[in-house]
């Protein structure tokens, strides 16, 4: 009994012991204090981050106030395949960190035997003389088996904190994912109602031309029209009526992507016609550090950098001697039940198994070098992730920005050409204008307006590009309620 209490105390003394390989420690990354759309910022505001990509995120769409959008993706994390996919891996890595860390802890086994033996009486004599005869023996032998290996070296530590780490990364990889998949289906739901607005504006000057198309043909046959204005004409409608068409096909791939990203089955599944909202919510840019707070995929490829790290101790200590306490038992051996319990049938043993790779080709070298590589290359996947969020939010920021500046400039043209086109309808009704003249204006405000809703479904599309780069949701996006459009039909 000494013997054993004085291995446990060496066991446990060792596995108070640093364990082996580098301590993990992220590395800098130079940031910007801000944001280059962002000029005259203070830079006191700047700040060293730190992973907080946990945190519960707010459901950032609710910001649009469409109740369609929000129902859309409640079904879409309910019941998206590659989300379920991603969860489901999430629960493996879980269940591999608790197997791995189940390592830290002795493993203890019952067992019992108990046989009836009978001996032959012609077998093999040990001496001429002697005379064999049979017998019939019991043995009955429960017992407890423990096996322990002494991580007098950290390693299985270091294998627990990789097998920790790359479960949190799963679950970051989770989160992204789910900020991937909702942003995927916002975008593909504004875009729809982009095409429900252009479809509403074509459609109603498909009727304005076919209205002039038929005034043409009354003045073409009274003979106060030529040739050249009613074929212009029909021309100009029916150009107008394929542009419907691809339209129409545009909107109906958007659907289809919607159906896919909610499982549903494409032929099943259909979104009746709608409008966009006025304006997007006004969503607010965090700092440049932050971005490491925040988005999964950057805390994701952190985690799995410090992995990668841990791996690096788990390959070197393969260079010592393991430790292994087993097998160690304690029972009891009798030929009578009656007597198994008794002092005299108690049996234990207890020992230390030692182990020391004296040759392997290079295999524990090559290991190590292996994962030390791996670590490098998480770095600057790590580093690489960082660069490109920088240049999404970026990127981001500078399409909601010009975008913006454009509408305005945009709506202004729409409101002209409207104008234009009702002056010079009255001029062709009074034969002061000809057809042709008509014709271009319309033409031109065709453009216009498509062009203006086209902008104005591309600010929510980057809206929600700047809400995807800043990795989701936000305190306070209750605040941000947009309003309905009132000129739809302008």
């Amino acid at each position: 009994m000494r013997s054993a209490l004085a291995l446990s105390l060496i066991a446990l003394a060792c596995a108070g012991c640093s364990p082996i390989g580098p301590d993990y420690e992220r590395p800098t990354v130079e940031l910007p204090q801000d944001w280059k759309s962002l000029p005259g910022a203070n830079p006191a505001l700047w700040k060293p981050a730190s992973p907080a990509d946990d945190v519960p995120k707010d459901k950032w769409w609710k910001a649009f106030n469409d109740k369609t959008l929000d129902e859309l993706i409640d079904k879409c994390l309910a019941n998206n395949n590659t989300l379920q996919t991603s969860l489901a891996r999430l629960d493996q890595a879980i269940a591999q960190s608790e197997a791995r860390g189940a390592a830290l802890l002795p493993s203890l086994n019952l067992g019992a035997t108990g046989t009836r033996v009978r001996t032959s009486e012609n077998r093999p004599s040990t001496t001429y003389t002697s005379v064999n005869s049979s017998t019939i023996q019991n043995d009955f032998r429960p017992v407890a088996i423990m096996t322990y290996e002494i991580d007098w070296l950290g390693k299985v530590r270091r294998d627990v904190e990789a097998a920790n780490n790359t479960a949190a990364q799963a679950a970051a990889d989770t989160e992204n994912v789910r900020l991937l998949l909702t942003a995927q289906l916002a975008s593909a739901y504004f875009l729809l109602r982009q095409y429900d607005e252009e479809i509403r504006v074509l459609t109603n000057i498909v009727a304005i031309q076919k209205r002039l198309l038929n005034l043409i043909q009354t003045r073409y046959d009274l003979g106060a029209a030529g040739r050249t204005e009613l074929s212009q004409q029909t021309a100009l409608s029916e150009s107008s009526g394929a542009q419907l068409e691809i339209l129409q096909s545009l909107r109906n791939v958007q659907e289809n992507l919607i159906a896919t990203l909610t499982g549903t089955p494409a032929a099943l599944f259909s979104i009746a016609p709608g409008r966009l909202p006025d304006r997007p919510p006004a969503f607010p840019v965090s700092l440049p550090s932050t971005l490491l707070e925040r988005r999964p995929d950057v805390a994701a490829s952190e985690r799995a950098m410090a992995a990668a790290n841990a791996q690096i101790g788990v390959a070197k200590a393969a260079f010592f001697p393991s430790l292994l306490i087993a097998p160690t038992f304690f029972g009891a051996d009798s030929t009578n039940i009656a007597t198994l319990l008794s002092v005299p049938s108690i049996v234990w043993s207890i020992g230390v198994t030692a182990t020391q790779t004296l040759f392997d080709g290079g295999r524990t070298s090559a290991n190590y070098r292996f994962a030390q590589a791996g670590y490098r290359a998480t770095a600057a996947s790590y580093r690489q992730t960082i660069t490109v969020a920088i240049q999404e939010t970026q990127d981001a920021m500078s399409s909601v920005q010009q975008l913006d500046r454009a509408r305005s400039k945009q709506d202004e043209a729409v409101r002209n050409l409207n104008k234009a086109y009702q002056i010079s309808a009255i001029r062709y009704r009074e034969g002061l204008d000809t057809a042709q003249t008509l014709a271009l204006i319309q033409q031109n405000q065709l453009t216009a307006q498509r062009i203006k809703w086209q902008m104005h479904g591309g600010q929510f599309l980057a809206n929600i590009a700047l809400v995807k780069a800043l990795g989701g949701g936000w305190d306070g996006y209750k605040d941000l309620k947009p309003e309905l459009s009132t000129d739809s039909q302008k």
